[in-house]
């Protein structure tokens, strides 16, 4: 019986640990990007201003996890070198889901920012 509650536990643990493991996927890779690439200034600027730095989130005012997206070298810096930042945005596992208490974005918004970063973050 007490096999069997060891072997119980050890099994649970690691399930426990390997389900809080963050997401290796590399989301910009997998993207899809047909037509136009989406550019900061064109769509990506008023997304993050809409969605990511309103009620001073990731704001110059309330840089939440010290990621502040409020220009473009600040908001391209962190796509392309933080891969939590995507992960969060496809509520991927092991990060906190942005936008923080608010539905998931839509498909073809998290599409936008994909491209965006697999076409390396284009200002204009």
């Amino acid at each position: 019986m007490k096999k069997t509650i060891l072997n119980f536990a050890i099994v649970s643990g690691l399930i426990t640990v390997n389900s809080c493991k963050k997401d290796t996927i590399d989301y910009a890779a997998q993207a899809v990007c047909t037509g136009t690439v989406p550019t900061y200034t064109s769509e990506i600027a008023s997304i993050i201003d809409t969605h990511c730095g309103d009620s001073n989130c990731h704001s110059s005012n309330g840089a939440k996890a010290g990621i502040n997206l409020s220009t473009y070298a600040l908001a391209s810096s962190q796509f392309l070198n933080n891969d939590d930042v995507l992960a969060s945005i496809h509520h991927g596992r092991g990060v906190a889901p942005m936008p923080e208490n608010n539905p998931k974005l839509s498909d073809d918004i998290i599409n936008k920012l994909d491209c965006w970063v697999k076409n390396g973050c284009p200002e204009q």
